[in-house]
């Protein structure tokens, strides 16, 4: 097949020039990035192996070696392992990332600008290109594991690459750079010394449990030809904890995840028994951009007898966990499980037990312990936690007590659920919330104004799973979630207000006015009812208490389910002089046109003061102006 030349996509074409001409704090990253790959090749072909035995592929020495040659100023990093068919290296290396490559783009050039890009190289796949910061020139050479040919790609990072079958290409994949020259501005390293290599390779690839070989090139002169070992290849969880620095931890959780920066938590785990095994598990410090979407992997890296068995392995660990990032290493399991077999494993669902117990138990910790860190993580992670309520029955008080809110308490502070029942008022027998999309939107709503005039806090729940979680956890520490939007309210009266006596006078006073707005208003309307928990606005829309809210209907029709729509109540304010008003007026005229009119509106301001949207908002503009127009 002749030599092919394509383009780079456009936002591959952005993002090569970022990286090439992007002044960067540490360009050796470029390595860590490439032995990683080659990492990540010889696993697969190990495992490939194990489940294919006319495979044909030798992997009794699989290894990594790294080759330099001072007067070409070449580098190379070459692997046995499972390598790349031809259309492997178009679609996986051609196009740079299969997704998240406009989003990397778009967070360079913010770091760029921010002073902050250093270290970037490492997310969405894209490290096979930080060779461009040291190199003029790229060219890989692969051959898939299985097959006969080979592929070439060749790139100067200008914005078109080549391709081309080779013959003769042996089984796994070299990558070699075609380095700057040495006196460029931007070279701080050489990175044709064996020694520089030697000490990029145990900063940041130690842990490889791969041998990391060095083959001496022309620029060390009457050194010995036989290559050198670099790498310990002894596993960071096999090892005590005073073995282990924290660099060597964070540039651990650095290859597993491709994250550039530190994690907020390390976890070690060592279980004994009869059921032996290791884990070593990460908290990010940094939420990913994709932790919501659909193709999002998730799972941890699994071992056994510190063979690599798969590497997102999600039944470790529910699907709430999915941030969580480590490796856990089992004495004993099935090498040739499936996933399908995997995930009902006895080990495995113990396994995820305690895993999970043991990362809810650190939180817990660091709320006490290190409490900037503990808002650094619900700040990421509180969202994606809070699945767990809906999940894991088995680890649900934990998960209240760990979860934190927004409150009318403070305005920057979260509460515990624990700290807003020791503030609870004497005689409040519930804990209050309120949902909706902002907090500014939720502390405006009319359902809050009899609650903050009596300085009764409520939790404002932004998040949609906060729609669901509060409806089926229904209580903390035997209190009742209730929220201030459903339901009647009875705040209890003070000093001023008004007792049960005047309540039943205003409900007869009234009676014939909720009466005829509720037949007028039809079936816009479940009931019209006097409000308790009114005091500014002149009416509000509630739900029954055992209905589902607007936004929660929404949810679940996004999901493709039918429910039907409910019916909600309009409450009005006694005390509002709109109110009275039309009352009087009903009591006062036979023709109740206009009035029918007033009250139409009256229910439309209740539904956008809650952030729904009028059912003819065409009409409900129409009536305004009218009303205006005669108000003048």
């Amino acid at each position: 097949m002749p030599t092919e030349t394509f383009e780079f996509q456009v936002e591959a074409r952005q993002l090569l020039q970022l990286m090439i001409h992007s002044v960067y704090s540490n360009k050796d990253v470029f390595l860590r990035e490439l032995v990683s790959n080659a990492s990540d090749a010889l696993d697969k072909l190990r495992l490939a192996a194990l489940k294919d035995d006319t495979l044909g592929a030798d992997v009794s020495d699989l290894h990594i070696d790294i080759e330099t040659d001072g007067e070409a100023r070449t580098l190379t990093v070459r692997d046995n392992g499972i390598g790349m068919s031809y259309d492997e290296v178009g679609r996986l290396i051609g196009t740079i990332a299969n997704s998240g490559t406009a989003q990397f783009v778009k967070e360079l050039r913010e770091a760029q600008d921010a002073g902050g890009a250093e270290g970037l190289i490492g997310q969405f796949g894209v490290g096979f290109y930080s060779g461009f910061m040291v190199a003029d020139e790229m060219t890989l050479v692969t051959r898939r594991a299985g097959e006969s040919q080979g592929t070439r790609w060749s790139s100067r990072g200008e914005g078109t690459y080549t391709l081309e079958t080779v013959e003769d290409a042996p089984q796994g994949t070299s990558v070699t750079l075609h380095l700057k020259p040495a006196d460029s501005d931007d070279q701080l390293h050489d990175y044709t010394s064996a020694w520089t290599i030697k000490d990029i390779v145990k900063r940041y690839s130690d842990f490889i449990t791969w041998p990391i070989r060095t083959v001496p090139g022309k620029t060390d002169g009457d050194a010995a030809p036989e290559p050198e070992t670099l790498n310990s290849m002894k596993a960071l969880w096999a090892r005590s904890r005073e073995e282990v620095s924290d660099d060597e931890y964070h540039e651990l959780y650095k290859h597993i995840s491709h994250d550039w920066r530190e994690p907020l938590e390390t976890i070690r785990l060592q279980a004994e028994g009869t059921f032996e095994y290791q884990a070593l598990l990460f908290v990010p410090s940094h939420a990913p951009h994709d932790l919501y979407t659909q193709g999002y992997k998730r799972g941890v890296q699994l071992y056994v007898k510190r063979v690599f068995i798969m590497d997102d392995c999600e039944a470790l660990l529910p699907p709430y966990l999915r941030f969580v990032k480590g490796v856990v290493d089992a004495a004993d399991l099935s090498l040739n499980v499936s996933r399908e077999i995997l995930q009902q494993d006895r080990h495995i669902r113990m396994m995820q037990r305690r895993l999970t117990k043991k990362i809810l138990s650190t939180v817990k910790d660091t709320m006490t312990a290190a409490p900037d860190r503990y808002a650094t993580f619900w700040r990421e992670f509180g969202s994606v936690l809070k699945e767990g309520l809906l999940s894991d029955s088995d680890n649900r008080e934990t998960l209240l007590a760990v979860a934190s809110f927004a409150s009318t308490h403070a305005d920057d502070e979260p509460t515990t659920l624990a700290a807003y029942a020791e503030r609870m008022k004497d005689g409040q027998e519930d804990i209050y919330y309120l949902t909706g999309e902002t907090r500014e939107s939720i502390e405006n709503s009319p359902h809050m104004e009899a609650f903050r005039a009596k300085g009764i806090e409520v939790l404002l729940l932004t998040d949609p799973v906060d729609e669901v979680w509060v409806d089926v956890v229904g209580e903390f520490d035997g209190r009742r979630l209730r929220s201030v939007a459903k339901g009647e309210v009875d705040l209890g009266t003070q000093d001023g207000e008004q007792g049960d006596g005047e309540r039943e006078k205003r409900s007869e006073e009234y009676a014939g006015l909720l009466g005829w707005m509720k037949e007028t208003l039809g079936e816009d309307v479940k009931e019209v009812r006097l409000s308790s928990r009114l005091t500014v606005s002149p009416a509000c829309i509630v739900s029954d208490a055992h209905d589902l809210t607007p936004a929660l209907e929404n949810m679940y029709r996004a999901m493709g389910q039918e429910v039907p729509t409910a019916q909600r109540i309009l409450e009005l304010n006694p005390g509002h002089l709109l109110v009275k008003g039309l009352n009087q007026a009903y009591k006062e005229r036979e023709d109740r046109t206009e009035l029918a009119e007033t009250a139409e509106l009256l229910h439309g301001l209740a539904v956008l003061a809650e952030g729904g949207r009028p059912k003819e908002p065409g009409r409900f503009v129409k009536l305004v102006a009218d009303h205006l127009e005669r108000s003048l």
